[in-house]
């Protein structure tokens, strides 16, 4: 069923059930308004009972007064009628016996529907000649002859009535329907062509404030993030082909050069093999952080609340490792700071950032390592980040003019910026007063947990995942 058959369906009901109710309604009220009427009448004729012309008879069905409109019957228990035109029930006796008040019913009278009023009487009659004392109950019915007929005339100009209301509303609603479906099918067509080309740059018109208006620019909004996706996909592509083409080419030419390794010197072998490995290790690091920037937070791991002081001096002990072949060493100022995040992505960002220092460390220098609420500060004693790169170190594959000559692929600090995204935090880059470049990881400090201890991860687990065995600044294994 379409959306316009069930708006038609839904005005359709609604319509029923509102000329129903008002039809309903118009017949009970018109209905009491008949009976009411009757109901007068039938006790305005009580009243004048006392001034009948004539001397009742006794006959064997009991006293009957001659009216006939209304038919007024008098029951006493003394002469019972044994034929009577009202029936008498239990009620009519109960009332002629004064145990129960006035009232008013609907009888049937020879298969004729009568309004009867019933009401204790009682007073002096003549029978023959006999001034008598009489108490019992005075019954006055008049047929619904002239009622039911009205009634039967209401009901059917309400059913007439109701059958052209529910066209009218048929009509209308099938026309409101369309009103309010053309602008969505025009919206649906053009979310159509769209799927069709494919073309995500387009956008829809922006509309009114109605809610069509408000749908058309959210699907704006989803047509714009698309295209950003697919400009960064492709960029991410492009980019990654253009790093892969020269450690491929350098590995294709000095594989063409071992077809000739039998010819090459005993020390020239040793340098050909070491430059392969070298391609070979940046290409793996190549593409295991291609890797990282494509899961981004799709990763399997559970948020958790953790010491980012732990964590910190977790990491700087394999980027110490890493430092004393340069003689460079890491200076740490860690204060207890808890986050909530995941563990691995964050030692990752952390791991990028000394990685990072590392690389633009001169010899024997110094990286100081800072956290604080929150903060992880990383500062190397390098050149610095020219001025121009600045608003550009987070990019994907982007290397600074200086960066070119050493060995990297230009994601490291794209990887941390994602990570920061997805832990609610914020990353940037400044250069030293004295020198050196500082660049700080932000992430949203947490409560401390009420058992510290039982949410930290055991060291020799932590050192195990990072990398196996794991020594400290100093160049000491940690116990």
């Amino acid at each position: 069923m379409t959306f316009r058959s069930r708006m038609v369906l839904a005005s359709v009901v609604v319509g029923i059930f509102a000329i129903l109710a008002a039809s309903l309604g118009a017949y009970l009220a018109s209905r009491n308004s008949l009976i009411n009427s009757v109901d007068d009448v039938l006790r305005s004729a009580v009243s004048d009972v006392g001034q009948i012309p004539g001397a009742p008879t006794v006959e064997a069905n009991g006293l009957v007064y001659e009216i006939r409109s209304p038919y007024v019957q008098f029951y006493t228990p003394l002469a019972p009628p044994s034929s009577p035109t009202l029936p008498v029930d239990p009620s009519v006796r109960a009332v002629a016996a004064g145990r129960a008040r006035s009232y008013t019913t609907d009888v049937r009278v020879n298969g004729q529907q009568w309004r009867e009023y019933v009401t204790p009487y009682q007073g002096l009659m003549r029978i023959d000649g006999f001034a008598t004392q009489i108490t019992g109950a005075l019954q006055v019915g008049e047929p619904l002859t002239g009622v039911n007929d009205q009634l039967g005339g209401l009901g059917l100009g309400l059913f007439f009535v109701a059958l052209a209301a529910l066209t009218i509303t048929i009509l209308l609603g099938w026309f409101i329907s369309r009103a309010a479906i053309g602008p969505l099918n025009e919206l649906t067509a053009s979310i159509e062509d769209l799927a069709r080309t494919t073309n995500v740059s387009e956008r829809l018109e922006e509309g009114g404030p109605d809610e069509l208006g408000r749908l058309r620019r959210a699907f704006n909004r989803l047509l714009a993030a698309l295209e950003s996706s697919r400009v960064a996909q492709q960029q991410l592509v492009v980019d990654a082909s253009h790093e892969l083409r020269t450690p491929l080419t350098s590995l294709r030419t000095n594989l063409e050069i071992v077809r000739r390794v039998d010819e090459l010197p005993e020390g020239e072998r040793e340098v050909l093999v070491s430059d392969v490995l070298t391609q070979m290790q940046e290409l793996t690091n190549l593409v295991a952080d291609l890797a990282e920037l494509a899961r981004g937070d799709q990763a399997q791991e559970e948020r958790a609340t953790l010491r980012l002081d732990r964590l910190i001096e977790d990491v700087v002990e394999l980027a110490a490792s890493h430092g004393r072949r340069r003689g460079v060493t890491f200076r740490t100022q860690l204060e207890e700071v808890w986050v909530t995040g995941r563990r691995n992505r964050i030692s990752r960002a952390v791991g990028n950032l000394l990685d990072n220092a590392l690389k633009w460390s001169p010899d024997d220098g110094v990286v100081d390592v800072l956290c604080r609420a929150g903060d992880v500060a990383v500062r190397d004693r390098g050149p610095g980040i020219d001025p121009e790169d600045l608003p550009h170190v987070f990019d994907r594959f982007y290397r600074a003019r200086a960066a070119r000559a050493l060995p990297g692929s230009g994601l490291g600090l794209a990887i941390v910026a994602q990570v920061a995204n997805e832990e609610g935090g914020s990353v940037r880059a400044q250069n030293a007063d004295d020198g050196g470049a500082i660049v700080t990881l932000h992430l949203p400090e947490a409560a401390a947990p009420s058992d510290p201890a039982a949410d930290l991860d055991e060291p020799d687990a932590v050192h195990a995942r990072l990398n196996g065995a794991v020594h400290d600044a100093t160049g000491q294994r940690r116990a």
